[in-house]
């Protein structure tokens, strides 16, 4: 309910934008829109990327342990979790757009991206951007590189499990509960990671095919994923 709530949050937050900006070419956007639309859509991400790790935990437990599931995942666990999740992505959003906010603007301000993506906005700083950049390089290893390592050592435990289960039926019906999440974390994570944590073109000619990558990108984690 968590994850379905939170999808239909983030593409609400930029998908009409998206068809907007096909049929108005040169949209404009308040400054404070932007800033609004910019939270809003980066905090779903950030919170999207906890609350899939949290659901490995609960695929795990389902798997690998069973009979303690009912247990362990009461309310009184999953209700911590999925606030957490929306918590830590809400705080350190905000403090990353407080950031780019600050930042003096100058020039045509045209954002070469269908929304305001933080990465579109801070090319456009007129100023030093390294505080940007390295408070980002931190929060992507919170919020991606731990969520990913979650993910990938539940997952090992769970193949692991998998595949000491007797019958064909029994391990492939299992796989199938687990199949809709690891399809989503693969589509999310590898284009999230493409966009945040691959080195930036220093040649033009390079960083105009990378803006164009990095819309299509977008389009990708923002549209394809929440449709799944």
């Amino acid at each position: 309910r968590n994850l379905s709530f939170l999808d239909i949050c983030y593409t609400a937050s930029s998908v009409p934008l998206i068809l907007d900006s096909f049929l108005t070419p040169r949209k404009t956007i308040p400054f404070s829109a932007c800033a609004v639309q910019m939270f809003l859509s980066f905090a779903m991400g950030a919170t999207d990327c906890v609350l899939l790790g949290m659901m490995a935990f609960d695929r795990y437990m389902a798997t690998c342990n069973p009979l303690r599931y009912p247990e362990v995942m009461i309310k009184a666990a999953y209700v911590p979790m999925a606030a957490s999740s929306w918590a830590a992505g809400s705080t350190t959003v905000m403090m990353q757009t407080s950031l780019a906010m600050q930042l003096p603007f100058c020039g045509d301000n045209v954002i070469n991206h269908f929304t305001c993506e933080i990465l579109a906005i801070l090319k456009l700083a007129c100023a030093d951007i390294s505080i940007n950049i390295i408070s980002m390089a931190v929060a992507n290893v919170i919020f991606l590189g731990v969520p990913v390592l979650f993910i990938f050592f539940s997952y090992v435990f769970i193949i692991a499990t998998i595949l000491r289960i007797p019958s064909a039926e029994g391990r492939k019906k299992t796989f199938s509960t687990c199949s809709a999440h690891l399809t989503v974390v693969l589509i999310f994570y590898r284009t999230i990671l493409f966009m945040y944590g691959k080195p930036k073109s220093k040649d033009p000619l390079g960083a105009d095919k990378q803006d164009l990558a990095d819309k299509l990108t977008s389009l990708f984690y923002g549209v394809v994923t929440p449709m799944l």
